[in-house]
């Protein structure tokens, strides 16, 4: 058995959490959003969809000092919330802790090592295949259990790292490791920039977007642009046929809604800048233009721009 603090307790740190509980380790759900947290006191966190229904019971907090010290913290917030996290995380890291962050887009486990300081090393993971939403406090649904890729943030995978996978794994995770992390993030990320801003934009489910000619020019084009980049800057991605290969991905989870179209269904800042945003910023470095994805990032960032203090 693990000791193990989820921080971001969203729809993905839900899942993570009620199936690594489910497996009995001591998991710990740290949010901020205190109506789930007390609903998972309350009633536990029922867990349903592709892994089953089923009710598990993680020990719930809005601080995470309550926890204490962990074998392994999960930084499973928002992109734009990493560095608060990690800082609230504090205590919940040892000198043995192994601190796995998981997030959408680029640049998110840089800012978590730098928040951390003292040179901590912080491990990466990708998940895909999931989607993942939260019908209500304490009840989280997930449209698939497709894959989790775990690395090292720098260097090659440690034992520490394979035992935690380890972990995962026995709690029927998918789980592979990697010593160069960085191909895996962007080949998760050519599919977070195909889907999630065209989503946004439309309001189309994934399977809905594949279907419709005109969403999927924008959603391949928004794609091949990020694999464009991705080659020029030297990342050595062995995918030939981008618009193949983020086809194949969404169709395996056609009704889901990624995360940035909920994040604008529910009136919330989602992580635009740090995937369909960001494909324009890589692509100065190398040269380039991304005009498909400057205009969906600029969609997007219209409709968040009512959200924001005048």
């Amino acid at each position: 058995m693990s000791k193990i603090a989820i921080v971001g307790t969203g729809a993905m740190g839900s899942v993570y959490a009620g199936l690594l509980a489910s497996a009995g380790n001591e998991v710990w759900a740290v949010d901020t959003w205190a109506e789930h947290i007390d609903a998972i006191r309350r009633n536990g966190l029922r867990v349903e969809g592709a892994s089953g229904d089923r009710v598990a019971h993680p020990h719930a907090t809005t601080d995470a000092a309550e926890a204490g010290q962990c074998d392994l913290v999960v930084i499973a917030t928002k992109a734009r919330d990493v560095v608060e996290a990690a800082t609230a995380a504090k205590p919940l890291v040892g000198a043995d802790t192994v601190v796995l962050t998981i997030q959408n887009g680029l640049g998110s486990a840089e800012r978590i090592a730098g928040a951390l300081g003292d040179g901590r090393g912080v491990a990466v993971g990708i998940v895909g295949g999931f989607g993942a939403s939260i019908p209500e406090p304490g009840h989280v649904r997930h449209e698939g259990w497709e894959m989790l890729h775990m690395g090292q943030l720098d260097g090659p995978v440690t034992p520490e790292l394979e035992t935690v996978a380890s972990v995962w794994s026995d709690a029927g995770f998918r789980v592979s490791t990697y010593d160069d992390i960085e191909l895996m993030v962007w080949e998760k990320f050519l599919c977070n920039v195909c889907y999630s801003g065209t989503c946004a934009v439309t309001g189309l489910t994934i399977g809905e977007v594949i279907e419709d000619p005109h969403a999927w020019r924008i959603a391949s084009g928004c794609a091949t642009e990020a694999w464009e980049v991705g080659r020029a800057l030297g990342v050595p991605l062995a995918i030939e046929d981008p618009v193949d290969y983020v086809r194949r991905f969404g169709s395996t989870i056609p009704h889901a809604r990624p995360s940035m179209l909920l994040d604008v269904l529910a009136g919330r800042l989602s992580e635009i800048d740090v995937i369909n945003g960001a494909v324009p910023e890589q692509a100065a470095r190398a040269g380039l233009r991304a005009p498909f994805n400057e205009v969906v990032t600029a969609l997007v960032r219209q409709r968040e721009s009512r959200l924001l203090p005048a």
